[in-house]
């Protein structure tokens, strides 16, 4: 295992082709401006070092994240808000355009800006006493980071709405039954079931993975039209790698399911 980055609200550490984004930020990972700074940092080594294929997103054993600091956010004016929302969105968008598959493993709460970041990840699983909402509305604002439009696009919109609107938090098993998280476990199994998700992964071709996740987020927001566009230039650009020629002829040799991809 090797650390990529020593930042200390956001700690990148590498484990046979996984990387580990760790919130570090006690007692409850606020993300607060250093907090954002460094997990964009963070978000940009995972993104570009060759030796990752797969990320997990971890907040530690007790808690994913409780959200945005509000006691920061409280003095903040319109003008500094227009200045740092920007900023805001910025870092979690770095963490939802790692063009790689990203799990969430979270135990304890996901909370504002934490869910948020949550909803960055491709996949979500969650210990059987997390809880996961939008509460923001209970501060008299509306989600700032990609909630209003993460999670329709992820639950539907009259789930969103609801949780939105109400600004309640789901219950572990709640979650799973909308489709905002993907698996339940024991909270001391989060990790480890994450981890062994992305290592799947990670075993895959690296360049088809970055497209496929490409041409379903980028394509999912177009018209049928455009997104067979983008889906048809990733597809024929694939025929460019090495491991679509480890692919195909591991297939003519041997049958599908025995390639072993060197991630190129």
């Amino acid at each position: 295992m090797s650390t990529r980055s020593g930042a200390a609200a956001a700690l990148l550490t590498v484990d046979e082709h996984v990387a580990t984004i760790r919130l570090d930020r006690a007692p409850v990972n606020a993300l607060d401006r250093d907090a954002q700074r460094a997990l964009h940092r963070a978000a940009a080594l995972a993104a570009t070092d060759p030796e990752v294929r797969a990320v997990v997103l971890y907040g530690g054993p007790a808690i994913f994240s409780a959200g945005a600091d509000i006691k920061e956010m409280s003095g903040m004016t319109h003008a500094d808000m227009h200045e740092h929302a920007s900023a805001l969105q910025s870092a979690f968008t770095a963490v939802a355009e790692i063009g790689k598959p990203v799990v969430a493993a979270i135990n304890g709460a996901a909370l504002g800006g934490g869910c948020e970041l949550a909803l960055t990840a491709d996949f979500r699983i969650c210990a059987e006493d997390s809880r996961l909402g939008l509460p923001e509305i209970l501060l008299g604002v509306i989600p700032g980071a990609g909630g209003t439009q993460r999670l329709p696009r992820l639950v539907g919109l009259a789930v969103a709405k609801d949780m939105i609107f109400s600004g309640r938090a789901l219950a572990a098993s709640e979650a799973l039954r909308v489709g905002l998280v993907d698996e339940v476990v024991p909270g001391s199994e989060v990790l480890k079931v994450a981890t062994e998700r992305a290592r799947s992964y990670a075993q895959g071709p690296t360049a088809a993975l970055a497209a496929a996740k490409y041409a379903l987020d980028k394509g999912s927001a177009l018209g049928l039209d455009e997104g067979l566009a983008v889906e048809r230039e990733r597809f024929a650009a694939l025929f460019g790698t090495e491991d679509r020629m480890l692919g195909m002829g591991s297939f003519v040799a041997r049958g599908p399911g025995n390639a072993r991809f060197r991630g190129r």
